[in-house]
């Protein structure tokens, strides 16, 4: 599915989202303020800057979490490579060291 004929939407991550909250806002904000005044140009306009207020609310939320995401899995993989590494040697963190080790090293 490709929005305007160049953006697809599947492949970006958060674009198909954003584009249907977007267009559920964009009901909502419009349908809510036609029922409130009963002007159809007036509710048409909120429409459209419901679909784009939502639209860009959800795209940058959407957006942040997977950064923090991606960061947090990046900080688990370095921490699991680490602790292969370090496993069993006197580097390991978790190793108690007693003072009985100390004096034969």
């Amino acid at each position: 599915f490709k929005l305007l004929g160049f953006l697809d939407v599947q492949s970006v991550p958060c674009a198909r989202e954003s584009v249907l909250y977007g267009s559920l806002g964009s009901l909502v904000v419009g349908l809510g303020h036609f029922l409130a005044t009963s002007r159809v140009r007036r509710s048409c306009d909120f429409a459209v800057g419901g679909f784009i207020c939502t639209m860009l609310g959800y795209w940058f939320y959407c957006r942040y979490n997977l950064a923090r995401q991606r960061i947090q899995q990046r900080m688990l993989k370095e921490g699991m490579r680490n602790r292969m590494l370090f496993e069993g040697s006197y580097l390991d963190p978790e190793k108690k060291q007693t003072g009985n080790e100390r004096s034969d090293s």
